[in-house]
């Protein structure tokens, strides 16, 4: 019986573990790090921020390139070319060795984390995986009349059925993919074709498009406000030019964070507008695959990517950013009531004769706190202190390590008692 019990904990406990293990998700970063020969590959996957990406998915396999293999593409192209690259060797499924040699009817095309950024046309965001027998298989780009580029060479790391990394000897390339044109310079008008003309305009009419301009090229994240996020915000001429400055700069940061840098994002984030600790700042959360921005006001939805060429990101945003530090801060508390002291009783006091006392004054009640204007159902923000905001953004991520070793406790206690 003994004997029994303890099977079923040494059962229970490794399931647990795994499924502790598959929660906390993997490190591509880590993992390769562990192997020199990808120390490019690692590399150029951290500058793209595609290892976030890769973070931030449960189901993945990496087609990796050694240093030699990845010569032909580090340094020949812009990074915005590389980034494109190595998403097509980010599949959106789990291939290990043995899966690649059963796959039906020996060739499949899978899907690829370019394609998830809207901007692969036709097959373009496919790669094809075709078994060609005697231990070989093959990688190519769907587009028709592509041709199997790249040969499956070796297992690197696998972690079912979370994530394979997978080593091929050559890269893929899609048709156009090495010859992408520059990204446009011109936000103006890329915020205007993508309906948000509101934002262009304040950004000219302030000046604050020159500071976006020359942050550029070190990276730059813009959160742009569509033209209906302007409507039922509160009167914004009643602001000076530097707290629009300041509002303007709040909706960038001085990096490039693109989505699925956002989506594992568990820190405060400083914006152009931070001028100190807790000034101006940004909390995210996400729900499925959605990012949701907190100020301490209200919530904005992250609701389009319009430009993500490392190392600008543009996304378009559902409400327009409003900090605590202009249009959130609470009024300020009713002053208490002065109580009136009591007078030393003196001997006429003492008489006999019945006085009619004073009714004791009537506290004022404290003014109720404005209601917070979102309807969402993301975590709502009420206008708090930058320290509530951060602890609540803490703990909101749930420990799973700690939470999942009580439960071993609690079951290995109830299978002894």
């Amino acid at each position: 019986m003994a004997a029994s019990r303890v099977f079923c904990l040494l059962a229970l406990t490794i399931s647990l573990l795994s499924v502790i293990f598959t929660v906390s998700g993997h490190n591509i970063t880590q993992i390769l790090s562990e192997s020199p020969e990808y120390s490019s590959f690692n590399s150029y996957l951290s500058q793209t921020k595609l290892n976030d990406e890769i973070n931030s998915r449960t189901t993945i396999t990496v087609l990796v390139l050694n240093n030699d293999a990845m010569s032909s593409l580090a340094g020949k192209h812009p990074l915005s070319v590389v980034k494109t690259a190595l998403s097509l060797l980010v599949l959106l499924d789990y291939y290990d060795p043995l899966k690649l040699h059963k796959i039906s009817q020996g060739t499949t095309l899978t899907t690829t984390l370019y394609q998830t950024t809207g901007r692969a046309a036709g097959n373009l965001g496919f790669v094809n995986v075709t078994d060609l027998k005697g231990g070989k298989v093959g990688f190519g780009s769907a587009a028709p009349g592509s041709k199997l580029d790249a040969n499956y060479t070796k297992s690197v790391k696998q972690i079912p059925y979370n994530i394979s990394v997978l080593e091929i000897n050559a890269p893929i390339i899609a048709p156009g993919i090495l010859t992408a044109p520059a990204p446009s310079n011109n936000m103006t008008e890329l915020l205007e074709k993508a309906g948000c003309k509101t934002f262009a305009s304040m950004l000219a009419s302030s000046g604050v498009l020159k500071t976006y301009e020359s942050t550029v090229e070190k990276g730059l994240t813009v959160f742009a406000p569509s033209d209906e996020a302007f409507r039922g915000v509160p009167d914004l001429t009643k602001l000076t030019q530097a707290e629009v400055v300041s509002l303007l700069e709040y909706h960038a940061l001085a990096e490039y964070k693109p989505k699925g840098s956002l989506k594992i994002n568990r820190n405060v984030i400083s914006t152009l507008a931070t001028n100190g600790a807790g000034k101006y700042d940004l909390t995210t959360s996400t729900s499925g695959d959605e990012v949701i921005l907190h100020t301490g006001v209200g919530p904005s939805r992250v609701a389009d990517t319009l430009v993500d060429e490392t190392p600008l990101v543009v996304f378009k945003v559902d409400k327009v950013l409003l900090p605590i530090e202009l249009l959130g801060k609470s009024p300020s508390p009713a002053p208490e009531p002065v109580s009136t002291p009591t007078p030393t009783p003196s001997a006429k006091s003492l008489s006999p004769t019945p006085t009619k006392s004073p009714s004791p004054p009537v506290a004022a009640s404290p003014p109720a706190p404005p209601a917070d204007e979102s309807s969402e159902e993301a975590p709502s923000d009420s206008p708090t202190s930058s320290e509530n905001i951060r602890a609540k953004n803490a703990a909101f991520h749930v420990n799973t390590h700690a939470y999942f070793t009580a439960m071993v406790t609690l079951a290995a206690t109830s299978l002894f008692l």
